[in-house]
């Protein structure tokens, strides 16, 4: 029985709680993967802040990144789907760690069953200035300019903006803020998921089973009227969980710390 693991929004470096346990307990969880393990997906935003230079990482994801390293040794397939917060991989990921990287969405079939899967942002629902503020991220000329900067002063500029990370005013947010945005999401979430599966059929493809995304923080899954479902993964701040297909069945379980 092989098992697929798809998990997101770890926020690692994050200084918000205890950053440095939690990094601890994610990558415990992914040594514990047990060896029926055959993929684990990341989708997005593992890592608050990432950027590398050629011959400079981040600090802060030791223990995350050897446990990475030492399941793909065993054989485990590793793929990762750029977040809003990690947007700037390279080829560390790939050359040193064994990570494949991904397009967001992306569809890839698991045992003849269909996921799209992706993290989240710049989809469908975001504004048009986020939008215009993603596609300067990917592009080059940001890219060059903060190479520019010394690592020292870069990684000081990029944890001083994600400490602006929503998940840190997370419990200033009351219970009919996080309905009406649970809400949103399950609506126009699955109104998009529609119309790819549409999108899918007229490419003469198959629609998806399952659409598997993070980004939002709040874990749900909606039925789509068409068939299959759509869920959002929580957060490892304040709604830790990740969901595991075993070939037949997909269900959204919770880490043991």
């Amino acid at each position: 029985m092989a098992l697929s693991y798809f998990i997101a929004d770890t926020h690692l470096g994050l200084e918000y709680q205890d950053p440095v346990l939690r990094e601890k307990q994610f990558a415990s969880f992914l040594e514990s993967l047990p060896e029926e393990t055959a993929q684990v997906y990341l989708l997005g935003d593992i890592f608050d802040f990432w950027y590398e230079y050629k011959d400079v990482i981040p600090r802060k994801f030791t223990r995350t990144l050897g446990a990475l390293a030492r399941l793909a040794d065993r054989g485990v397939k590793l793929f990762f789907i750029n977040g809003n917060h990690d947007i700037w991989t390279y080829n560390y990921l790939q050359t040193e760690v064994g990570v494949t990287i991904l397009p967001q969405p992306s569809v890839v079939d698991i045992g003849g069953v269909r996921f799209c899967i992706g993290h989240g942002d710049a989809i469908w629902h975001s504004t048009r200035m986020y939008r215009f503020m993603n596609a300067g991220f990917k592009s080059k000329v940001p890219q060059v300019l903060f190479s520019a900067l010394h690592p020292r002063w870069a990684m000081l500029l990029g944890h001083s903006w994600s400490r602006h990370n929503r998940l840190t005013r997370y419990k200033s947010e009351d219970e009919k803020t996080i309905a009406e945005n649970r809400q949103a999401i399950e609506r126009d979430g699955s109104a998009w998921a529609e119309s790819f599966q549409k999108d899918l059929e007229k490419k003469g493809e198959k629609r998806a089973d399952h659409f598997i995304f993070g980004h939002y923080h709040l874990p749900l899954t909606v039925q789509l009227e068409g068939g299959g479902d759509f869920s959002i993964l929580g957060d490892w701040i304040h709604n830790p969980d990740y969901m595991v297909f075993d070939g037949v069945s997909l269900k959204r379980e919770t880490p043991v710390f």
